[in-house]
């Protein structure tokens, strides 16, 4: 009941707010300044126009963090989403990986229904259809700006949960900058990073490159990476500009195994990426042509051995042809798979699992309509056709109304899928060639609100998520086997504050509850984050507060669930422009807790380092 009571109070405190949003704009509107976001249409559009959920996490909270890895920065900024982790740094992959990304409860291990872009474009092995989270790095990124629920009419499969598009960094002044840090801290971690960029008329480049590695907080649990990313540009007129970016990461890391018993294999793992693109601006259309290639190569210890590509073309258009209207077609092809084989199967003359390619080819019409200056509608319908399960339709709608100046209420319906991996329906015993993709219908309301001139923000959000044709492990007379069997049933709140009292001050808070018909693991039921930076001169100190309820760690044959908060601090002293020096300390009341089932996490960790600025 106390649940209960909890959220209904919230829910009614923020929907009467708008009775109190009457209120004129003053000069202290640009402390908050509307958001513009590209995830939510394809084409740059404010945020409040877009009738999906979308979270917008900026550079400057990325950066606060001093984390190399961006994903765990995510799990603490974005309601909703979770991603696992088993250590100081480094997810892995294969058995005691971790890594895996949960979205209002939907997410798959590994993570197959929550899609990461870069830069727009799709990020996941071919063969097992997940993303590498080891590969995406915090300094490389601008911003992030994330769906909370299905986004497939614009992104085709994978997006059935939601989108994480990561917008990487550019040289957008005349002249030249970089930035470099160094970090050491508990376990003999060690993390470095340099970044910079230069621009002259036309033409801009930035480049970054990080190492990291640690011993571990347990025996074989080390971890080392190399990681560099280059992206350029040019302006060919003032219509037509053309960039590319490259990344490739390298890796190795061990399973610790579950506690109490023997270490598991190591892996070593190469991930790159390039990408082309051509974007046109004009006074009354917009677009994008862009090829991008992922690719990598993964060795496990136990003999397993992959070459893995995703390549394809991403062209869409937006054209204004009347006031208040925007069309923005597209066309995607991708093509994705490769080759996995265990090189020490067969007394050493190994035994390939799976060389196969996958082909998608989509056409899509996304329509935004602004009637009365207050009320924008959205539809739009995606066509897929996979080589393997033939056409897919895609319909998604919605509405944003801007009630005032600082109040906006959205309400959409989409429809998320998913097409089945390479690796579930052909690679080793369970795999099954007769699956179907999954689907899901998502509905939702939500509610903007900014108050105190603008200094106060608030969000609220329910949704309803219904899930069918989910693929489930089936045993039977025929042996085990991949099943469209499971359904779900989501139902949840999302919560999201931000205040400025005073210059000095900020508080960020975000809270999510999910009521779920059928627990999964990874996904908690509850998630809150509280935060608060005090800048004095020199000196900002922060401190932050994650509480994670009801985390289901197993479900089979026993379900384990384990609840815990973590308590963290950071804190900064500017010498001067060029140079800042910072103290960082995580779980600082020595929590003993679990994400991954028989893997405990460190206690206490404590890092220092240092910021270069030029």
């Amino acid at each position: 009941m106390k649940k209960e009571l909890f959220l209904s109070v919230i829910f009614n405190a923020i929907i009467t707010i708008p009775g109190f949003a009457q209120q004129k704009k003053s000069i202290s509107d640009t402390i908050s300044i509307d958001e513009v976001i590209i995830t939510g249409s394809k084409t740059s559009v404010n945020r409040n126009n877009v009738p999906l959920t979308v979270s917008v996490v900026s550079k400057e909270k990325i950066e606060n963090s001093s984390e190399s890895a961006l994903l765990p920065v995510l799990t603490e900024q974005v309601p909703g989403l979770f991603v696992t982790e088993r250590g100081i740094t480094g997810f892995g992959v294969s058995t005691g990986s971790s890594g895996q990304i949960s979205l209002r409860g939907i997410g798959g291990s590994p993570n197959t229904q929550v899609l990461i872009l870069l830069n727009g474009n799709p990020q996941f092995m071919g063969i097992m259809g997940h993303p590498l989270p080891d590969a995406y790095e915090a300094s490389d990124v601008e911003k992030v700006e994330v769906i909370r629920g299905p986004a497939s009419t614009l992104y085709g499969t994978n997006a059935m949960g939601g989108v994480i598009n990561i917008i990487t960094k550019e040289q957008k002044e005349d002249g030249f900058k970089a930035n470099a840090r160094v970090m050491y801290g508990s376990y003999n971690t060690q993390k470095y990073m340099v970044n910079g960029g230069f621009r002259k008329d036309r033409f801009n480049v930035f480049a970054s490159f990080n190492h990291d590695q640690t011993d571990g907080h347990r025996d074989s649990s080390d971890f080392k990476i190399n990681n560099g990313y280059l992206r350029t540009g040019y302006d060919l007129n003032s219509h037509l500009n053309i960039n590319a970016d490259f990344s490739l990461a390298e890796f190795d890391a061990t399973d610790p195994g579950p506690e109490y018993s023997k270490a598991g294999y190591t892996i070593d793992i190469t991930r790159g990426m390039g990408a082309i693109a051509l974007d046109n601006k004009y006074d009354k259309t917009n677009g994008s042509l862009r090829f991008f290639y992922n690719f990598g190569e993964h060795n496990i210890t136990d003999g397993f051995h992959s070459r893995d590509k995703n390549y394809g073309i991403v062209l869409y258009q937006a054209f204004n042809p009347f006031k208040g209207n925007t069309v923005t077609a597209g066309i995607d092809y991708k093509q994705y798979g490769g080759i996995a084989e265990n090189i020490m199967a067969m007394n050493g003359r190994g035994m390939v699992f799976s060389d196969t390619t996958v082909k998608e080819m989509a056409g899509y019409v996304y329509i935004q309509q602004e009637l009365f200056t207050k009320l924008v509608l959205n539809t739009g319908f995606r066509l897929e056709h996979n080589s393997v399960f033939g056409y897919e339709p895609v319909p998604t709608a919605g509405l944003a109304y801007n009630l005032a100046s600082t109040t906006t209420i959205k309400a959409s319906v989409a429809k998320g899928f998913r097409s089945p991996t390479i690796r579930e329906l052909y690679m080793w015993s369970p795999a099954n060639d007769e699956l179907k993709p999954e689907r899901m219908m998502n509905y939702e309301i939500g509610v903007l609100q900014k108050l105190s001139d603008n200094k106060l923000s608030l969000e609220l959000t329910l949704f309803r998520a219904n899930g069918d044709n989910l693929i489930k492990t089936v045993t039977g007379t025929n042996g085990t086997k991949y099943q469209n069997t499971g359904e779900f049933t989501n139902t949840g709140i999302e919560f999201a504050c931000s205040y400025r009292p005073i210059d000095k001050l900020t508080l960020n808070a975000n809270y999510s509850y999910i009521s779920m018909k059928e627990h999964i693991i990874a996904s908690p039921e509850q998630q809150m984050f509280i935060s608060g930076t005090y800048k004095w001169n020199k000196l900002a100190i922060n401190l932050s507060m994650q509480h994670i309820h009801n985390l289901y760690t197993q479900i089979t044959p026993k379900e384990e669930k384990v609840n815990y908060t973590l308590l963290n601090s950071r804190i900064s002293y500017l010498i001067n422009k060029y140079v800042d020096l910072f103290v960082k300390g995580e779980n600082l009341t020595d929590k003993k807790y679990y994400i991954n089932y028989a893997y405990p996490m460190p206690g206490i960790i404590v890092f220092g380092g240092i910021n270069l600025h030029l």
